[in-house]
């Protein structure tokens, strides 16, 4: 069997607004997609359903924001739904172009101020013996919290990811501290793609002119190939967050 490419993108889409909420601009977004070549989606910040905006918001979509994204270039899809309130909810989601197998969402909230979850697919690739795993997180603004998540995020690994197959692991880490990468490496023999092929973790907030490195890609079973923040036109006038784009191989 020859090599699989795969390719893939994690983006916190804060909920289809732009920086600073000024403009709604999740079509722009969904262009901004069809632009690159994308097998698998992970998002984050995505609604699912809001009730005061599909009254108030011009071009509000009929359907659930991930649903809008994935439209006729990822036919599968699935949403964790973290952050329930009145008007409605929103969460991770993550959209494929190979069918999926199974998915579960695990609540990894570790205070009542930041509801947040883990959103695992396992997936078909075609040409693959194993099922492709993907992990979509959006974790913690503070630092104890965030090391209690990965924890359980490599627990769920070493529980439910057999060591012959493949996976990733994106998402919005809120790790400007870099203290992450040490961590899953050590537990879960991941490594991050961008700091990989580069040598350094990926700058990708503020959208505009990123500064913070908190948005990452880890792999394991994967040979990383290339690695890209998507910054510039149009990026920088969509979300707050700049979407991170790799490249793999799995053999």
């Amino acid at each position: 069997m020859g090599d699989v490419v795969v390719r893939v993108l994690s983006y916190n889409i804060h909920k289809g607004f732009s920086l600073g909420n000024r403009r709604f601009v999740l079509s722009h977004i969904k262009e901004a997609l069809k632009t690159v070549p994308v097998d698998i989606v992970f998002l984050q910040e995505v609604l699912g359903h809001h009730d005061e905006h599909a009254k108030k918001v011009e071009g509000w979509p009929l359907v659930s924001q991930f649903e809008f994204l994935a439209d006729e270039l990822w036919p599968h899809y699935a949403y964790g739904k973290n952050a329930v309130y009145e008007e409605g909810h929103h969460g991770n989601a993550i959209l494929s172009k190979y069918p999926i197998l199974e998915w579960s969402n695990l609540d990894i909230s570790t205070n009542p101020y930041e509801q947040r979850g883990c959103l695992h697919i396992s997936i078909d690739v075609p040409g693959l013996t194993h099922p492709l795993h993907c992990l979509c997180v959006h974790l913690n603004l503070l630092r104890g919290g965030r090391q209690r998540q990965i924890r359980q995020v490599c627990a769920r690994i070493a529980a439910a990811i057999p060591e012959t197959d493949p996976f990733f692991l994106a998402g919005d880490f809120n790790d400007w501290s870099q203290k992450i990468s040490a961590t899953l490496e050590a537990e879960a023999g991941a490594v991050e793609l961008f700091h990989y092929t580069s040598g350094n973790h990926a700058a990708t907030f503020p959208s505009r002119y990123p500064v913070l490195k908190l948005d990452r890609i880890y792999v394991r079973g994967l040979k990383p190939i290339a690695a890209q923040v998507l910054s510039g036109s149009p990026w920088s006038s969509l979300s707050d967050h700049a979407a991170l784009y790799g490249i793999v191989k799995i053999r």
